[in-house]
This record gives structure tokens, sequence and C-alpha cells, in this order.
């Protein structure tokens, strides 16, 4: 077999020129491209951070690249605070507890393809009771109410930035009934429909006021859900007049009973009244109501049977035996709506809280706030009372709410 023998030049030549290309292309496919940046991942707490305000949403800021998981948890890992992946890094769900040390862990990738992680350990500041303001709610999670029921909620410390709360405090229906706030006092707060709720609505309320600036260096101390479900509409009609009172389920009469309300001295509320508590017994004292004693009206009656309060100073639906001779003739009571105790019975076992009791023809108007009086407040005026409705009417730009975030 004849072999060509090449000149040494054209050897080299072809050698070096496969060569260079080999080591070309080797290069290209473990090189990352020089053009693209490396992951910068900042948190918004630095590491060993002291005192760290509670109201703050921990955030990590994600710089040339993305954020693919984070946790962040208290420092014994007992209690997680979930968060979410943003557009610009990760960000958790909700604000922080006092007194509390955590540690951050965010790991990401790059534009380049390498990746990187970032922890930040800290401490939160210590709060006192004094500095935290719990709120509570009615009705109760899983209670069933009837139509007229406010949504009550009460601070024990008083809440100055009144429009950031009521941000955080949302409620939704199942049939798109909707409502309003109104606020009452610093402490106190109601939420109701224009009309009264529709029979058997489903009401869910949600507030986040765990950690939120209340004003004054204090903060909310814990987040509400609340579940609860209106039931029928019953609506008991009492005439002061007539001396009458008629109960209706979805506005058809269902029974009519004689009874006696407030005599000419102590004569009965008219206004739109709700059932507040129910008692099957209860004992009566007139010193709770203010009487002295030695008043020529003081009674105290004890085991007082089927009775449903309608007022703050003292007006009742309940049984009342002694007075049978009167009801459905004459007005003989201390302001209390009495009735035979098996017709009282009657009442007390197809009522719940929050049902509407309309009293009609009497002299005598009910005061705002004695008891839960929220639907004899006209709807604009109701609605004025919204603190979020009345910083939107304001010229005065929002004051700082002073959220972390």
């Amino acid at each position: 077999m004849k072999h060509l023998r090449l000149p040494v030049a054209l050897v080299c030549a072809t050698m070096i020129a496969v060569s260079s290309c080999s080591i070309k292309d080797a290069k290209d496919a473990v090189t990352p491209d020089s053009t693209l940046d490396s992951l910068s991942l900042t948190p918004n707490v630095a590491d060993g951070a002291k005192d760290v305000k509670v109201s703050t949403y921990v955030k990590v800021l994600a710089e040339d690249g993305t954020v693919s998981s984070a946790k962040l948890a208290t420092a014994d890992g007992a209690t997680e605070i979930t968060g979410r992946v943003t557009d610009s890094g990760w960000r958790a769900d909700s604000r922080l507890e006092p007194g509390t040390a955590y540690r951050l862990t965010a790991t990401g990738q790059g534009e380049d393809g390498e990746s990187r992680t970032v922890t930040s350990a800290f401490t939160t500041q210590a709060l006192s009771l004094d500095q935290q303001t719990y709120p509570s709610v009615a009705p109760l999670d899983g209670e069933t109410v009837g139509v007229g029921m406010p949504i009550i909620v009460t601070f024990d410390l008083p809440v100055r930035k009144r429009a950031l709360y009521e941000k955080h405090m949302k409620v939704t229906t199942d049939n798109g009934t909707t409502g309003s706030w109104t606020w009452f006092s610093d402490n106190e707060a109601h939420y109701r429909p224009e009309q009264y709720w529709p029979a058997n609505t489903k009401v869910n309320v949600h507030l986040t006021l765990n950690s939120l600036p209340a004003g004054e260096g204090v903060f909310g101390q814990q987040d509400q859900d609340i579940n609860f479900q209106v039931g029928k509409k019953s609506v008991t009609t009492v005439d002061v007049g007539k001396h009458q009172l008629t109960y209706s389920v979805d506005d058809q009469k269902v029974r009519t009973i004689p009874v006696t309300t407030g005599d000419d001295s102590h004569r009965t509320r008219a206004g739109v009244k709700i059932i507040m508590e129910k008692f099957s017994s209860v004992d009566m004292d007139a010193a709770t109501t203010g009487v002295d004693s030695e008043d020529p009206g003081y009674y105290n009656i004890s085991d007082v049977r089927w009775a449903m309060r309608l007022t703050n100073s003292g007006e009742f639906i309940h049984a009342a035996p002694w007075s049978v001779g009167s009801q459905g003739r004459d007005n003989v009571s201390h302001g209390c709506t009495g009735m035979s105790t098996a017709d009282a019975k009657w009442l007390y076992d197809r009522s719940v809280r929050g049902d509407v009791v309309e009293y009609v023809d009497s002299p005598r108007a009910l005061e705002d706030r004695n008891g839960w009086t929220d639907w004899n407040v006209p709807w604009a005026t109701w609605t004025a009372g919204s603190a979020l409705q009345a910083a939107a009417a304001s010229a005065a730009p929002p004051a700082a709410d002073d959220v972390v975030d």
C-alpha cells in the first residue's frame, strides 16, 4: 500500500488549524456568558437586627435573578410565617410577633445560572399587654343569629388609626350582601347592611389586625376569622298602645300575644331593638338600672323566667305571671314587656340573638346606643361613620400607617 508523503509544513498547518478550532468550541461550552449578572438577595431586615417593628412584613429583594424558595420561622422552628414569591423577590404573608427571635433563609438563581442563599437572624420589639389591643367579635364563630344582628368589634385599648384598621376589617357574604362599618368610639365599631340581613346569609368576618399599629405605641394583638349564619327572618312587633305583641316569620304573621309594657312613669321606649341576651332564668334587681332601694319604684324579683334583653337600661321581654290580669289591657310594668309564662317560653324557644323587636305607639323614644340601636340610624348617617369614607372625603393627606413594607 502506498503512503502519500506530505510536506512537513502542510502537516503542521493542518494540525494547528484542527487544534485551534477544538479548543475554542470547548471554551464556549464551559464558560458562562460574562455579560450575565450574578444574583443579589437583600432582606429588608438585616442579619443581627434587634427591636424590629412587629408591623414589619419581611421581604427579600432579588436583583438579576429570582427567588426560588424562602423560609421565615421562629428561631426554635416552632412557628413558620408563610410567604409568596413576587416579581421583585419574596414577601411574608403576615406581620411579626413581639419579643420573638426569627430566622430567614432565602435561595434563588441568578441570570448567570448560579444559585445563592442569604440568611438573616433577628429579634422583634417586646410589647406589654398595655401596648396591645385585643379585638373581640360578635357574633361568635359558628353562631346562628337573627336578621338584625350587627357585627360588633370591641377593642380593649383605643384604636387611633381607625381608617387603617377598617381597611383590614373585611366582611364577605355568600350572596353578595354588602354593608358599612361605623365607629361609635376608638374602642367599638359596628357593621351592618342598609336593610336587615337576608335570611340564611352566610357571613365571614376577617380581621388582619395582629401587630397592626393602632396609634400611640399600641398594636393589634390578634387576627380574627369568624363565620356565622343568619337564620330565618323573625321580626316581633310590640304595639304599646294596643298591649299586643305580634310574632312574624318571613313577613307572615305567626302568632299574637297579649302583653303589658311600661306604665305612665316608666314608659317602654319606641324604636327598633335587637335581642342582645337570653336567660332561661334571671334575677331582676332595679338597683342595676340605677334605682335606689328606697325608691318607691324599686323592685328585686328572683327567678324571672324566659327573659331576653333588649336595652342596656334594663328592658326585657320576659314571663310576668304576676301581671296576667293586665296583659292585653293595661301597661303596668317598669318598662319591660311582660306576658304569661307559657307565651314567654313559646317566644323564647323561637328567638335567637340578633332577632328584631320593633316597638310602636309609645311617646318615649329609644336613646341612641341604649342597646344595639344600629337600625334606628339613617343609612347616610351610618356610612358617614366609616373611617375610610371620612378619610376619602377629607382634603388632608393620609397619615402615615407605620407599617414596614
